[in-house]
C-alpha cells in the first residue's frame, strides 16, 4: 500500500506546483520560479536518503518522473515534480512557452545542482543538448541550465567535451546577448576547471571552437573571463595545433586596450582591468613573438601616448619569456623605437618604460644559453647600443650626454656580462673627456656618468680581483676624484665626495696610499665654513662610509688628529671659529664610529674629554656639553646594528655618565662641570644617551645592568661607578637633595627604556618613591621625571593584582594632591602621565582618569593646563612611552580615545559656564588635530560648528591648533566645509593679523587651502581676499610674507582659464 502510495503521489504533482509553474510559464509573474527553485533546494536534501530507481525511459516527460525516483519524497517539492509540471511547456509548440519552461527549469538546476544524481546529470545534458537546437528564444534559457550543469560534481566522464562541442557546432555565440555570451564564457570556465584532461583529449579543436565563441567579441565584461581562459589554454598547456596565430589574432585585436568607463559603472572594469589581463596573454608565450614584436614596434612608434607606454610595458612582460630565438630579427627595430623614445620623448612616463624595456631586452639575451657555434647577440646588441650613444658623451655642447648615459646605464645595469662590456668600453673615453673639458659644471656632469657606472659595478660580485673592469682604471679614478674634491666648486666637490665612497666600496681599488690622501681629503672637508655645509656634511657621511670598510686606515690616519683637535681648550683660543671647531670634531668623532673596533677608540675619547672638564683641565661651557652628548647618543645609535658594540657602549658610556653626574649632585662638589651637568637641557641630554644606549640590550643584558642602576638610586650602592669616592651619600629619593633629586631624569631613561620582560629589583619600594617625589613641591623638574618614570613603569607591567596595588596607590596619591594647595599642580602631571600610560594600553582605569581630567577644565587654577593635558594624551612622546622603548602602545588608541571621549568633551563644552567653555575647545581642538583625518570626516558636520568657534578664543595655541586641524579638512572636505565658506573666510582674514606669527603663517595657509573649494562658492568672496591679503604682504616677518604672496597668488588666479 505504502509504495502504491508514492506512486499515485509521484504521478500527480501538487496543485500549489503545478498553479506556480503554470504562473510563471504563462508569464503572470516571476517570484514562482524563486519559489520553487527555493523549496526544491530545500527538499532535495531529503531526497538523498531514497532508493528503489528505475530504468529511466529518454523521453524528457518520463525521463523526468525517473529524476527523483526515490522512496522517500519528503519536503514541498522535488525536480522531479518540477518536470512533470512542465511537462506540456516544454513540449509546447509556441517557441516563447518552451523558454520560459525551461528558464524555471534551469533556475532550479542553479540552486540544486550539488545534489544531482549522476544518471540524472546524462539525462539531463542530453535533454539541454537537444534544446541547442531549438528556437533561438530558447537558446539563453538551455544555456543557464548548461552552466549549472557544468558545476555538477556528478558530471559522468566526456559529457563535457560533448557539451562544448554541442555548443560549438549549435551555437553562434556573438550573435546573443552579453548575459548570454557571459554565460558561455563561463561554462568553457568551469570545464576547465574541473574537466581539465578531457578537453586536452580534444586537442587543437577546443582551441579552435574557443577562437570562435571569442572572435568579435567587446563587452569587457566578457573580455575579463575570455582573457583569462586564453591565459590557461597557453599556461595550462592546451594543445593549440596550428591555430597559433588565430589564437593571436583573436586577442591581440583589441591591443592597445583603448576603454573608459562609463560614470557610475556598477561592475567597477577598469582599463588598468583589461590592460593587465590582456598583456598577461600576449606574454605567456615565446609562440607569439613573430606576430606581437611587429605589432609592439608598429605601436611605440606611433604618436598616441597611451600606446606607446602600453607597448613598452607590454615588451618588458614578454622578455621575461622570450630567448634570442624570439628576439633575434626584431632586435634592430627595437633598438631603434626604444633610443628614438628617449631621445626625443616628451614624456618622462615613456623614457622611463622605454629604459625598463631596454633593460629587460638586455637581461634576456644575457641569460640565454649559448651554443658553441651560435652568435652572441649580447655583444652585438650592446656593440649597437654602444655604437649610437659613445659619440653623443663627447659633443662640446653635452645636449644628448644625459639621454646617452641612460640609455647605457640602464643596459650596464642588465647583468655582469653587459655591465663589463659597456664600462670597458665607456669609461675610458669618460676619463678622457673629464679632462679635455676645463668648465667645473661639465666635469660635474661627466663625473656624475662616471659615479653611475661605478654605483653599478656594486651589483655584480667577481671572484678573481683581476676581472673586475675598474681594476686598469683605478690610478686614473682616484686621481680625476681627488681633483674634484679639491676643486673651488661646491657641486663638483659633492660628486667627487660621493665617487670616492662609491670607490671604496669596491674592493681592493684604493691602495694605502690612496686612503691616507682621501681620509687627508675627508678630514680637511669635515672643518669647513657654514658656507659650505653641504660639503662637510657630505664628507662626514663618506668618512662613516669608509670607515666602516677600512677601520684600520681611519683610526691610523684620521683619529689621532680629531683627538689632537679635541685636546684644544676652546675658550683659552678665543673667538668663535675655535668653538666651532670643537663642535665639528666631535661631530666628525661620532660620524666615524660606524666599526666595533673604531667605537673602542672614539668612545673613550668622548668620555675623556667630559672626565677632564670635570677635573678643571679644559674649560668647557653649556652648549659644548650637550654637543658631546649628542655625539655620544649618535654613536650609540650606531652600535645597535652589533650587538657586541651595543654592550661595549652601554658597559663603557653609562658608568662614566652616572658617576659624573653623581658627583655633580654631591653638596660638597666645586668642579667646573657642577652648574652645568645640573641644568634641564644637560640633563635631558644625558637622559638621551643612556636611553639610546638601553634600547636594544638583549633582555640578558639589561638585567645584568638594572641590578646595578636601580640599587644606585634605592640604596646609594654606588661601588659600579669609577673613581666612586664621594664625600656624601647618593640618596636622591631622601629630603634635603634636591640636586640630587634632579638625577632622577637619568633612573627614568634607564628604566623607561628596558624590554618589558626584564625583572626590576626593590620594584615596588622603587615605585613608592617615585610617587612620593612626583608631588613634591619645589623642583617641577625632579617630581615631572618621577611622574614620567612611574607612569612608564606602569605601562609596561603585566596586568594582575601587583599592577591593582600600584594603580590605586596612584589614584589616592592624585586625589590627595590635587586637593591640596601647595602640589596641586605635580599631583595633576602625575594624574596625566599616568593617564597617557594607561590609555595607550587600553586599561580600563583609563577612562575613569580621562573623566576625572574632565573634571579640572572647570577648576579656575588648573583648567587651562587640563585643556593642554589633551594635547600630551594624542601626541607622541619622544623620551618615554614609546614603541622604541618597548612601550605597550595599542593601535589606534587615538581612535578609541576620540570615540570614548570627544562626546563627553562636547556635552560639557555646552554645559559648561561661559567662562570656563574656551578650555573646553582648546582640548577638543588638541584632540582632533592628532587624530586621524579619515576618522574625523565622518564626523566633521558635528563638530566643525565647535572647531569654528575655536577661531574665535583668544588663546593662541588654540587658534594654532584649530587652523592646523582645518587645513587638511579644506582639501579633503571641500563640499562640508564649502557650507561654511562665509565664516571660514571672515575668521581666517582676522586670524591672517593675530600677534602670533604662527597663527598668522597658518592663517595664510588655509586662506591657501580654501582655493581648493569649489569656484563657484569662492568668487563671490575674491575682491575681498585679494584686498585683505595685501596687507599681510608688508608683514615684518619673511615667512609670513612668503605665505601671503603664495595664497594672493591662488586667489588672483581663482576663476581663470585653466586654473
Amino acid at each position: 500500500m505504502a509504495a502504491a502510495a508514492v506512486m499515485v503521489e509521484a504521478a500527480a504533482p501538487t496543485g500549489a506546483l503545478w498553479g506556480l509553474v503554470q504562473d510563471f510559464v504563462m508569464g503572470q509573474q516571476e517570484s514562482p520560479a524563486d519559489q520553487v527553485a527555493a523549496g526544491t533546494a530545500g527538499s532535495a536534501a531529503k531526497l538523498l536518503q531514497g532508493s528503489g530507481r528505475r530504468e529511466r525511459p529518454s523521453h524528457p516527460r518520463t525521463a523526468g518522473r525517473e529524476l527523483r525516483g526515490r522512496d522517500v519524497k519528503s519536503g514541498n517539492y522535488t525536480v522531479l515534480k518540477v518536470v512533470e509540471a512542465l511537462g506540456s511547456s516544454l513540449e509546447n509548440p509556441e517557441p516563447r512557452t518552451r523558454a520560459r519552461g525551461i528558464q524555471l527549469l534551469s533556475q532550479v538546476l542553479l540552486q540544486c545542482h550539488s545534489l544531482l544524481l549522476e544518471k540524472e546529470v546524462v539525462h539531463l545534458i542530453l535533454f539541454y543538448e537537444n534544446r541547442l537546437k531549438d528556437h533561438h528564444l530558447v537558446i539563453p534559457s538551455v544555456l543557464q541550465g548548461l552552466r549549472a550543469l557544468s558545476l555538477c560534481v556528478a558530471l559522468p566522464p566526456g559529457l563535457a567535451v560533448s557539451v562544448l562541442k554541442a555548443i560549438f557546432q549549435e551555437v553562434h555565440v556573438q550573435s546573443l546577448l552579453q548575459v548570454d555570451r557571459h554565460t558561455v564564457f563561463s561554462i568553457i570556465t568551469n570545464f576547465m576547471q574541473s574537466r581539465e584532461e578531457e578537453l586536452k583529449d580534444l586537442g587543437a579543436d577546443f582551441t579552435f571552437g574557443f577562437i570562435q565563441v571569442m572572435d568579435g567579441e567587446k563587452d569587457p565584461r566578457n573580455l575579463l573571463v575570455a582573457f583569462h581562459i586564453v591565459h590557461d589554454l597557453i599556461s595550462r598547456d592546451y594543445s593549440l595545433g596550428p591555430f597559433v596565430e588565430e589564437l593571436f589574432e583573436v586577442t591581440s585585436c583589441y591591443f592597445p586596450i583603448d576603454f573608459t568607463p562609463p560614470p557610475n559603472d556598477p561592475y567597477g572594469i577598469q582599463r588598468d582591468d583589461l590592460i593587465l589581463s590582456l598583456r598577461a596573454v600576449l606574454a605567456s608565450t615565446p609562440r607569439f613573438a613573430e606576430f606581437l614584436l611587429p605589432l609592439l614596434i608598429e605601436k611605440v612608434d606611433s604618436e598616441i601616448l597611451s600606446a606607446k607606454l602600453d607597448s613598452l610595458q607590454t615588451l618588458n612582460a614578454c622578455c621575461a619569456v622570450y630567448g634570442q630565438k624570439e628576439l633575434k630579427d626584431f632586435l634592430p627595430s627595437l633598438w631603434a623605437s626604444i633610443r628614438r623614445e628617449v631621445f626625443q620623448t616628451a614624456s618622462e612616463r615613456v623614457e622611463a618604460e622605454g629604459l625598463a624595456a631596454l633593460h629587460s631586452l638586455t637581461a634576456c639575451l644575457s641569460r640565454s644559453v649559448l651554443r658553441a657555434d651560435a652568435e652572441d647577440l649580447l655583444n652585438s646588441f650592446l656593440s649597437n647600443i654602444l655604437q649610437d650613444c659613445r659619440h653623443h658623451l663627447c659633443e662640446p655642447d653635452m645636449k644628448l650626454v644625459w639621454p646617452s648615459a641612460k640609455l647605457l646605464q640602464t643596459a650596464a645595469g642588465a647583468s655582469a656580462r653587459a655591465c663589463d662590456h659597456i664600462t670597458s668600453n665607456v669609461l675610458p673615453l669618460l676619463l678622457e673627456q673629464f679632462h679635455k673639458h676645463s668648465q667645473s659644471n661639465q666635469r660635474r656632469t661627466i663625473l656624475e656618468m662616471i659615479l653611475g657606472f661605478l654605483k653599478l659595478q656594486q651589483k655584480w660580485s667577481y671572484e678573481d680581483k683581476d676581472e673586475r673592469p675598474l681594476s686598469g682604471f683605478k690610478d686614473q679614478l682616484c686621481s680625476l676624484v681627488f681633483m674634484a674634491i679639491t676643486d673651488p666648486s661646491t657641486q663638483l666637490q659633492l660628486v667627487g665626495i660621493r665617487t670616492l665612497t662609491v670607490l671604496g666600496a669596491q674592493p681592493d681599488l684604493l691602495s694605502s696610499g690612496d686612503l691616507e690622501l682621501a681620509i687627508g681629503h675627508l678630514y680637511r672637508l669635515s672643518f669647513l665654513e657654514e658656507d659650505s655645509q653641504s660639503c662637510r656634511m657630505a664628507a662626514l657621511e663618506a668618512s662613516g662610509a669608509l670607515a666602516s670598510f677600512y677601520p684600520g686606515a681611519f683610526s691610523s690616519y684620521l683619529l689621532p688628529k680629531l683627538a689632537k683637535e679635541l685636546q684644544r681648550d676652546v675658550t683659552r683660543e678665543h673667538g668663535p671659529n675655535k668653538c666651532s671647531r670643537h663642535l665639528l670634531c666631535l661631530q666628525a668623532l661620532s660620524a666615524v664610529s660606524t666599526h666595533p673596533s673604531i667605537v673602542k677608540e672614539t668612545l673613550p675619547l668622548l668620555l675623556q674629554h667630559l672626565w677632564q672638564a670635570n677635573k678643571g683641565n679644559v674649560v668647557i661651557g653649556f652648549n659644548d656639553i650637550i654637543a658631546i652628548c649628542q655625539s655620544l647618543q649618535q654613536v650609540a645609535e650606531k652600535c645597535h646594528r652589533d650587538p657586541d658594540s651595543c654592550w661595549y657602549f652601554h658597559e663603557t658610556a653609562l658608568p662614566c655618565l652616572f658617576a659624573l653626574a653623581v658627583q655633580a649632585s654631591m653638596p660638597e662638589d666645586s668642579s667646573v662641570l657642577r652648574k652645568v651637568l645640573l641644568e634641564d637641557e644637560v640633563l635631558a641630554a644625558l637622559a638621551s644617551v643612556i636611553s639610546t644606549a638601553t634600547i636594544h640590550l638583549s633582555s640578558e643584558l639589561a638585567a645584568q645592568s638594572v641590578t646595578r642602576i636601580v640599587p644606585l638610586f634605592l640604596d646609594g650602592n654606588i661601588s659600579f661607578l669609577p673613581e666612586n669616592s664621594f664625600p656624601s651619600r647618593f640618596q636622591p629619593f631622601q629630603d634635603g637633595c634636591s640636586r640630587q633629586r634632579r638625577l632622577v631624569v637619568l633612573l627614568m631613561a634607564f628604566v623607561c627604556s628596558l624590554p618589558r620582560n626584564v625583572e626590576i629589583p626593590q620594584l615596588t619600594q622603587l615605585m613608592r618613591e617615585l610617587l612620593e617625589l612626583s608631588c613634591c613641591p619645589g623642583c617641577p623638574f625632579s617630581s615631572t621625571a618621577a611622574a614620567k618614570c612611574f607612569a612608564g613603569l606602569l605601562n609596561k607591567h603585566p596586568a594582575g593584582q601587583q599592577l591593582d596595588e600600584f594603580l590605586q596607590l596612584a589614584v589616592d596619591t592624585v586625589e590627595a594632591g590635587l586637593g591640596a594647595g601647595s602640589s596641586r599642580s605635580q599631583a595633576f602631571t602625575l594624574l596625566l602621565w599616568v593617564t597617557k600610560a594607561l590609555v595607550l594600553r587600553y586599561h580600563p582605569l583609563s577612562s575613569c582618569l580621562t573623566a576625572r581630567l574632565m573634571g579640572l577644565l572647570s577648576d579656575p587654577e588648573l583648567g587651562p593646563a587640563a585643556a593642554d593635558g589633551f594635547s600630551l594624551l594624542m601626541s607622541d612622546c619622544t623620551d618615554v612611552l614609546t614603541r622604541a622603548c618597548h612601550a605597550d602602545v595599542r593601535i589606534m588608541f587615538r581612535q578609541r580615545f576620540f570615540t570614548d571621549n570627544v562626546p563627553d568633551l562636547v556635552q560639557g563644552f555646552h554645559a559648561a559656564p561661559q567662562d570656563v567653555k574656551p578650555n573646553y575647545l582648546k582640548g577638543l581642538s588638541h584632540v582632533l588635530n592628532r587624530l586621524p583625518k579619515p576618522v574625523l570626516l565622518p564626523e566633521l558636520p558635528t563638530l566643525l560648528s565647535l572647531l569654528l568657534e575655536a577661531l574665535s578664543c583668544t588663546d593662541s595655541v588654540v587658534q594654532l591648533s584649530t587652523l592646523s586641524c582645518l587645513q587638511p579638512l579644506l582639501l579633503e572636505a571641500p563640499q562640508i566645509m564649502s557650507l561654511h565658506i562665509d565664516t571660514l573666510v571672515t575668521k581666517f582674514l582676522n586670524l591672517s593679523s593675530s600677534p602670533s606669527m604662527a597663527v598668522r603663517i597658518a592663517a595664510l595657509q588655509c586662506m591657501n587651502a580654501l582655493t581648493h573649494l569649489p569656484t563657484p562658492v569662492l568668487l563671490p568672496y575674491k575682491p575681498q581676499v585679494i584686498r585683505a591679503l595685501a596687507k599681510p604682504l608688508d608683514d615684518k616677518k619673511r615667512l609670513v610674507r612668503k605665505e601671503a604672496v603664495s595664497a594672493r597668488g591662488e586667489w588672483f588666479l581663482l576663476g581663470s582659464p585653466g586654473s
